[in-house]
């Protein structure tokens, strides 16, 4: 995937991917301290949204907590959301819009009963989120045409992840390399035999870790391809959805773990007769699309190179990424 191509250039969804990296380059972790008193004050953050404004910024910072950054994150869809105590809790809604009906519902409730911390994270000013929240963080990268949200995805993950920094005390570092390993996943030439077995499939599966990268990546299938997904978290694969797996379907695993490879091949390979390709920073039994080791960045890297894989897959099926039938910008519109 690249600019140059007119294959590519003339569709806005191209374009916004190739813009993430100038997001990533551009960004400033200081935009998230005007919140770190607030959050202080709480014994967690609650990171809420719907659709891609939730998985991969929310999931991907509940990861990075668990791996030792200190403040606990917890993330579920806002009208769940609604059935919760959150009073202790700092409450973080995205919405690229602003006019997410699910999170102004939640927001409006939170504002009936007091509650003194919770925030805004959108695109857009002026919007009835913002007007809501006790306080909200515009994002710089700019109007996406696309419906598939992509360089927001990754602008809301990285405000998190300078929250979560902030917090302690940290500096966010190495925002060069993960551009320019962004900039590479994006760019890889993959090899058109492998393309076409995606193509071919009935249904498109990823598996992985619950980053939120193959989550986001199963909902991108569905708006660039028109192919039904799945989202198969952790070793699931192997544990009885074998049991209605085709060989007309694949898994993409993203970064497998090394010690379930050769069960993924003896159930799926062996026992299925399906395709199984991997996205990994080192070499694997499968198939393998190598990327850059991202480090404590790799979700952003593999969020892109799968991008990379859908748009190839998308445009070889002759579909038009920019027009979708049914999906919309935003999902679920409040309306005043």
């Amino acid at each position: 995937m690249n600019l140059t191509e007119s294959k590519y250039k003339k569709y806005a969804l191209v374009k916004e991917m190739m813009e993430t990296v100038e997001v990533v380059k551009n960004f400033d972790p200081a935009v998230s301290e005007p919140f770190v008193d607030a959050l202080k004050k709480k014994k967690a953050l609650f990171a809420t949204g719907e659709g891609s404004s939730r998985i991969f910024p929310a999931k991907r910072s509940m990861y990075a907590s668990m791996q030792g950054k200190g403040y606990p994150i917890f993330t579920e869809g806002a009208t769940q959301a609604l059935e919760y105590g959150l009073d202790d809790y700092a409450v973080f809604g995205a919405s690229n819009s602003g006019k997410t009906k699910e999170v102004i519902r939640l927001f409006s409730k939170l504002e009936k009963s007091g509650h003194d911390s919770y925030f805004g994270l959108t695109a857009f000013r002026d919007t009835p989120l913002e007007k809501l929240a006790k306080g909200s963080h515009v994002l710089s990268c700019g109007k996406e045409d696309a419906v598939a949200a992509t360089k927001s995805v990754i602008e809301q993950g990285l405000f998190y992840d300078s929250l979560l920094r902030n917090l302690e005390g940290l500096p966010m570092s190495g925002l060069d390399k993960l551009a320019s390993d962004i900039e590479t996943a994006l760019t890889l030439e993959l090899d058109p035999e492998l393309v076409s077995s995606i193509k071919n499939t009935d249904t498109i599966m990823f598996a992985g870790r619950n980053t939120g990268v193959a989550e986001e990546l199963r909902l991108k299938t569905n708006e660039i391809t028109r192919k039904k997904s799945d989202f198969l978290e952790g070793t699931y694969a192997v544990h009885g959805i074998e049991e209605v797996m085709t060989k007309d379907d694949v898994v993409i695993v993203i970064e497998p773990f090394e010690s379930e490879e050769e069960k993924f091949s003896e159930c799926l390979i062996d026992g299925v007769g399906m395709n199984v390709i991997a996205v990994s920073s080192r070499d694997t039994r499968f198939p393998t699309i190598k990327i850059p080791d991202g480090g404590e960045y790799a979700g952003y890297v593999e969020l892109a190179a799968g991008w990379n894989i859908l748009v190839e897959t998308g445009l070889a099926l002759g579909i038009d990424p920019d027009k979708p039938v049914r999906a919309r910008k935003v999902g679920n519109e409040y309306i005043v």
